[in-house]
């Protein structure tokens, strides 16, 4: 049976897997207080994101880093972006873990 590029039955698990792993890192990082290992994570995690969850996930991964940048700390309005990002689920648990 043939599927239509980009569609459900034509994704790639492997890939989207890959996606959701650099998602959990550039979330690590943050906590770790590591912008530029965010910003090369979450690079990745919307590249290998063959379904679209991790798009708004940059945006906030992006701003988060350039608070880290700017004033060496996140402010709790940018990890709660970054909890609104990722939505419910294990990836907003992790938020919180690397919030401290």
């Amino acid at each position: 049976m043939w599927t239509e590029p980009g569609s459900v039955a034509a994704m790639d698990g492997k890939l989207q897997r890959q996606a959701l792993t650099a998602a959990e890192h550039a979330i690590e990082a943050l906590g770790r207080r590591d912008p530029a290992g965010a910003r090369m994570a979450v690079a990745i995690a919307v590249e290998r994101d063959q379904i679209g969850v991790f798009a708004g996930l940059a945006d906030a991964v992006y701003l988060a880093a350039s608070r880290l940048e700017a004033d060496d700390e996140i402010d709790d309005a940018t990890w709660n972006t970054l909890a609104d990002a990722v939505g419910p689920g294990p990836l907003q648990g992790l938020v919180e873990q690397a919030r401290g």
